[in-house]
């Protein structure tokens, strides 16, 4: 006798994005500010960095997630959480970099920066998307 099984769909509302968005920035700026005061010297750089990207990466990290949202793409797949960690994380460099140079003048600074971000970021996303996955926050089970 075969059992059936049905495959339950789901619908994310957009209040889980924004809280995902929000608990990541806060991960994220406290990483930044962390590393910045390190490499610049300099605890208000270090501040100024983490408060601008408060406001750069909450705008480029929905964007990212309402983006990744978009594809139907397995969401109960690790490689889909790592292929999601590798393109915020491209993002999040590129815009740490700016940030970093325009603040300190210095580009080595600002790669100096990255390159720590490179490390603990990868890290810490990737915990933050497997502990948001573990979540059923924001999400509406479906039937068909």
């Amino acid at each position: 006798m075969k059992k059936s099984f049905q495959i339950e769909k789901s619908k994310v509302q957009r209040k889980r994005h924004i809280a995902k968005t929000i608990t990541w920035r806060i991960v994220g700026s406290l990483d930044t500010l962390m590393l910045a005061t390190f490499f610049s010297g300099s605890f208000e750089i270090g501040g100024w960095i983490a408060i601008t990207e408060v406001i750069t990466k909450t705008i480029l990290y929905y964007l990212h997630e309402r983006v990744w949202y978009s594809y139907n793409w397995e969401t109960k797949n690790k490689k889909r959480h790592l292929s999601k960690t590798i393109s915020w994380r491209f993002i999040g460099t590129l815009d740490t970099l700016l940030l970093s140079w325009v603040f300190t003048g210095s580009p080595l600074t600002g790669v100096k920066i990255i390159t720590g971000e490179l490390i603990t970021k990868m890290l810490l996303y990737y915990l933050h998307e497997r502990a948001w996955y573990a979540s059923n926050w924001g999400v509406i089970k479906t039937e068909d």
